[in-house]
């Protein structure tokens, strides 16, 4: 029995971001999902540089790659809520439908961040949160940044 053939590191990063932007916002405005896209890339260039990003935001993983960094921050627990397998919306993320508008949307948002094609939309943040909530951490904080329905912090 043959193993299922694996994508190249950058393939499978962009895969993994697009899922994780169709479920996370997949429904929002383009905009809201390139900055959080951009808000993924931030994160992964950070885990490269400092090992105090690599505890933060990918579970202590030390990727050779920024493709391997933005895998390693996009699987590592509570940063995406939509992958833990009890949030409402995970079933988009581990099964999106095929053929879905947004989801096309959201690979071609994917791949253009990997690349680097686009500039930040989110203005060199690392957390965010959807603007309907406010979870207790963002009381206080003042939004480097707010786009299609979501809004986005730097850290102190």
């Amino acid at each position: 029995m043959s193993a299922a053939p694996s994508l190249p590191a950058a393939g499978a990063a962009a895969e993994l971001l697009a899922r994780v932007l169709y479920a996370e916002a997949g429904s929002w405005p383009v905009r809201g999902i390139e900055a959080l896209a951009g808000l993924a890339m931030n994160r992964a260039r950070l885990v490269l540089e400092d090992a105090e990003a690599r505890t933060r935001f990918a579970n202590g993983e030390a990727p050779a790659s920024l493709p391997r960094a933005l895998i390693a921050v996009l699987r590592a627990p509570f940063q995406f809520p939509t992958r833990h397998p009890h949030h409402k919306r995970h079933a988009l993320f581990a099964a999106p439908p095929a053929g879905d508008a947004a989801l096309t949307m959201c690979r071609r948002v994917a791949r253009r961040a990997l690349s680097g094609a686009r500039p930040d939309a989110s203005r060199g943040a690392l957390l965010w949160h959807e603007a309907l909530r406010l979870p207790p951490w963002a009381v206080g904080r003042i939004p480097c940044t707010e786009l299609g329905g979501l809004i986005f912090y730097r850290l102190p």
